[in-house]
């Protein structure tokens, strides 16, 4: 098993930033991508950021250029630094780990609102 912790939501306006943080416990070991999604009202969950073992990264084509995610490894803590943040980027977002052999873990959620 794995739990995650998510923080470092909150409210910002339109172009500021943010940076989540998300740390893993228990089965780390088997842990072989993380990422973060994140769910608009009456939207689907969608997958905003993801990084494998080997340090791939992938992103959603809105989040280009403005979201990093990143890991550090000593603190098994991934993040997502969120730069130039618009109104659609309101959502909660949600830490997942995929672990070995099957698992799928999700962290609490932390609702990030962009507004004026």
């Amino acid at each position: 098993q794995v739990q995650l912790v998510e923080s470092g939501g909150g409210w910002v306006q339109p172009g500021g930033s943010l940076r989540l943080s998300c740390a893993a416990s228990g089965n780390i070991a088997s842990i072989y991508r993380q990422g973060w999604y994140r769910q608009a009202p009456g939207k689907q969950r969608e997958l905003v950021a993801r990084i494998c073992s080997g340090s791939n990264t992938n992103y959603l084509d809105s989040v280009k250029g403005r979201f990093t995610i990143s890991r550090d490894k000593a603190k098994n803590t991934v993040y997502l630094q969120m730069n130039s943040l618009t109104p659609e980027d309101t959502a909660v977002y949600y830490c997942n780990a995929e672990g070995r052999p099957s698992g799928s873990y999700w962290g609490q959620g932390t609702q990030v609102t962009v507004s004026s």
